[in-house]
């Protein structure tokens, strides 16, 4: 099967012929349609500090996809919390790898696995014609779903982890970063019924894709505050729920200034360095935090295709589509910042 390999440790991907993947008892070989691209693949093409300290040549990269079940494995098909697995299926898969025996995967609680492996990372991923999955770590799409939109459920379920872990009906939402995962925040945010949602960054295109999915404010804070912004919708105490997707120190520190007293935020945002926070600030407004890691094991799936049943509209974020051959380019768009997710078809 063709497949792009991170062979070396070294900058680059290569497309080549590699054997497709053995399953073994309770996986699931999974012919690959779509798949999207992360900011982790990002990091893998670039092989930067955290690539090396993550990533164990030679490997196939990729998280994001959805494809058909083409092998079912002995056990496999008999998942309970998917109903039954047949080959046919269209499936997307969740990219964590859980351990399935320490004190939270035991619980129920399989999203805070301390042994979590990731698909793409750890073993290899969905850059591929096939993948192979364990059943447990595999969602059906039961009712119609655009491909491209199936093919982004993990990124989307990150933004639906975080925009739905405060109640958000008439509330005041902050989100810091435009990227694809905040723009998919605000759409979840409207959705669900927030009155206000505002969503801050300094890329004008990507400011024009949080417009496009109905966001009450797109700022450019590096020509307008997020206090100026309040002033503009005629807020006067702060906003109820903050998202910070940026990861930026200056966008954390701005959004703890402008949270009321009691307000609560969800931090999906990873920083590449430690940074000073106003814990003053947080302790006298009394804010809550909570961190967010990848989505709830599958609530969050089950949230995600509701959303979508109920008219949730994706396609904005999607501005970039391409044949896995031309896997240069779409990673060049990608890495561009300028845009939303960008797409591989693994069929063309």
């Amino acid at each position: 099967m063709k497949a792009l390999v991170k062979d070396k440790a070294e900058p680059g991907l290569t497309l080549r012929d590699v054997p497709e993947p053995a399953i073994g008892a309770g996986e699931v070989l999974i012919k690959v349609l779509r798949s999207g691209i992360c900011g982790t693949d990002l990091h893998i093409l670039a092989y930067d500090g955290w690539a090396q300290g993550a990533v164990r040549p030679p490997l196939i990269p990729g998280h994001e996809f959805v494809g058909e079940i083409v092998e079912v494995g002995r056990h496999a098909g008999e998942a309970p919390d998917q109903g039954g697995l047949a080959v046919g299926d269209l499936v997307s898969g969740e990219g964590h790898l859980v351990c399935g025996k320490c004190r939270n995967c035991r619980a129920g609680r399989r999203h805070l696995c301390r042994s979590t492996v990731g698909l793409g990372v750890g073993r290899d991923g969905a850059f591929a014609e096939y993948v192979a999955l364990p059943a447990s770590n595999v969602w059906v799409h039961r009712g119609p779903v655009d491909l491209d939109t199936a093919a982004i459920f993990d990124p989307f379920g990150n933004a639906v982890h975080t925009a739905l872990s405060f109640p958000l009906v008439g509330e005041d939402v902050l989100i810091t970063g435009a990227g694809p995962i905040g723009v998919m925040a605000a759409a979840v945010a409207r959705h669900a019924g927030a009155r206000n949602v505002v969503i801050t960054d300094v890329s004008e295109p990507r400011l024009a894709l949080a417009r496009k999915v109905g966001v009450s404010l797109a700022l450019n804070v590096a020509e307008t505050s997020v206090a100026e912004g309040q002033r503009q919708l005629g807020m006067r105490e702060g906003f109820d729920v903050g998202l910070e997707m940026s990861g930026s120190p200056a966008a954390m520190g701005e959004m703890v200034a402008n949270m009321t007293h009691g307000g609560k935020m969800a931090v999906l945002g990873l920083p590449t360095e430690q940074f000073p926070v106003d814990f003053a600030r947080i302790v006298t407004s009394m804010l809550t935090i909570k961190g967010i890691y990848g989505r709830e094991m599958f609530e969050t799936w089950y949230a995600m295709s509701v959303l979508l049943e109920g008219g949730l509209d994706l396609s904005p974020v999607i501005t970039g589509r391409y044949s896995y051959r031309s896997f240069e380019d779409a990673f060049a768009e990608a890495a561009s910042g300028n845009g939303g997710k960008v797409i591989l078809d693994w069929t063309a």
